[in-house]
């Protein structure tokens, strides 16, 4: 069968001149071999991505440490934020790194940093359960410090997977579905069945050990595909395979990148006033997003179980519906919103002789799906302010915010590849996530100061007013970052 392809492809170009015909065969040879080269490290790399969610299942831990260590809500809040804003910090170096060295390095560093992040907690929550009595500030901290460690290992896990985007995009789209895989784990392996109650300590410590394996795998079969589509016949040869070693976005010699005139460096960036929009769009709506992500399990158990008794009457089983929902919502989002945004709104791309352009017709802005976010995310702050009443009613918080974090995740980096250029992706991609690490921080003390504040003494809160103060905040900044949309849409007309 390959026979026959390469013979028809011989064919083809026999019309054209030598030159010609070993530019152009060159040309997709150096595609083709990029694809493949791509496929091979398609399964371990969804492996790696199934085991890679450990910091999104916190809503499932969070009962179990409430009731065990004595946890108030600001410490859990602060150990969840850790976890969730861990991944931004080093989100630009991280960038440098895998253009530098490819991503074998990250998913190697990521093994280190996973395995003694959950290893370390494990460890620490099986010694306080021991001692509980004692005081839990030095606790809480400690597991602070370790619930960070993996949200770099989060963040150094993704952008391992970032260079196959090109090729097969979708398999970083299916990284929600780690929550779902973890959540069933947890549920089926390390739960009591009569009680519902989670082992936190034998389930981090499987944490620790599979995420170590399958990311240093990763380190072992991970590779860069082929980003140049023009390669001159004097350099076809060499240039035809790449290694691991290859950067992320090929600096080599095609004056398609070279030429282009949205690349900038960094401090060009930072002086863009719509890069600032951007980012304060991202504050408001990321933000809101990854704390109830963070709080959605301790949000639903603060209300009666209702009429849903039989389904949700288990704080574990209510945290671990939570969390299903919203990463099933979350993955739908971006298989869905993916190709659509691929479809109605390609990426613009810069070619030397032909300006910008699409590979297809342009129908749509990209920053209407950013428009359509925030306005599901009002939607469902609404929801929580004037219409949640017991722990059922909690699920369309879940879809809501779900559907918003995936959606906007997914078109961020075509919105940020056609306004700053492909050349450099990789470092925009990871300064703009600065942004959701503020937004996370702000967030979740917002929720976690307001909780405390109606908390009996010893006691967990209780009844909508817990959180419906921070709701209606979030709702008017919600509509804040529908307004900023606008604003972008109109500057950024024909470029995104």
């Amino acid at each position: 069968m390959n026979f026959i392809f390469y013979s028809q492809l011989y064919e083809k170009y026999t019309n054209f001149s030598t030159s010609q015909n070993r530019s152009i065969f060159g040309k997709n040879l150096r595609i083709m071999d990029g694809f493949w080269r791509c496929q091979n490290a398609f399964f371990p790399t969804v492996i790696a991505i199934l085991f890679a969610g450990g910091i999104f299942v916190f809503p499932l831990l969070a009962p179990a440490l409430m009731e065990h260590l004595k946890l108030t809500q600001p410490q859990l809040s602060s150990i969840a934020l850790a976890g969730m804003a861990g991944q931004y910090p080093f989100s630009s170096i991280v960038g440098k790194l895998i253009d530098r060295y490819g991503p074998r390095v990250c998913s190697f560093l990521a093994a280190i940093m996973f395995s003694a992040a959950f290893g370390l907690s494990a460890l620490e929550v099986s010694l306080s359960s021991a001692r509980s009595s004692l005081p839990n500030t030095a606790v809480a901290e400690r597991l602070t410090v370790y619930f960070a460690m993996a949200g770099l290992g989060t963040v150094l896990s993704y952008f391992s997977f970032l260079p196959h985007y090109r090729f097969w995009h979708h398999n970083v789209n299916v990284w929600p579905i780690s929550s779902i895989f973890l959540s069933y784990v947890a549920g089926r392996f390390f739960s009591d069945t009569s009680t519902g109650s989670l082992d936190v300590t034998r389930f981090l410590l499987f944490l620790a050990i599979s995420t170590g394996i399958v990311h240093l795998a990763g380190a072992l079969v991970l590779t860069v595909p082929s980003t140049t589509t023009s390669p001159s016949s004097s350099t076809l040869e060499t240039d035809s395979i790449s290694n691991e070693r290859s950067r992320l976005l090929d600096r080599g010699q095609s004056p398609h990148c070279t030429s282009d005139p949205r690349d900038s460096s960094a401090l060009e960036l930072l002086r863009d006033s719509n890069f600032w929009l951007l980012a304060l769009y991202m504050v408001m709506i990321l933000g809101v997003c990854e704390m109830i992500m963070s709080n959605v399990g301790t949000i639903a158990l603060s209300l009666p179980a209702g009429m849903a008794r039989t389904l949700v009457s288990k704080g574990e089983q209510a945290a671990s519906l939570q969390v299903k929902i919203l990463s099933i919502s979350n993955t739908l989002s971006r298989l869905l919103v993916g190709p659509l945004a691929d479809f109605v709104s390609p990426v613009f791309s810069y070619r030397l002789l032909e300006g910008f352009a699409t590979i297809r017709k342009h129908r749509i802005s990209r920053v209407v799906f950013l428009s359509g976010a925030a306005s599901l995310l009002a939607a469902s702050c609404a929801w929580m302010v004037f219409g949640v009443r017991t722990r059922h009613d909690v699920w369309l918080l879940s879809v809501g915010t779900g559907i918003t974090y995936g959606a906007v995740f997914t078109v961020l980096p075509g919105i940020t590849c056609s306004i700053w250029g492909i050349r450099n992706l990789a470092r925009n991609f990871g300064i703009i996530t600065y942004s959701p690490f503020v937004g996370t921080t702000f967030y979740s003390y917002v929720y976690a100061l307001i909780v405390a504040r109606h908390s009996p003494i010893g006691m967990a809160c209780q009844g909508r007013i817990c959180w419906q103060s921070t709701f209606y905040f979030c709702l008017g900044t919600s509509f804040t970052a529908l307004a900023i949309t606008a604003i972008l849409w109109r500057k950024w007309s024909g470029k995104t």
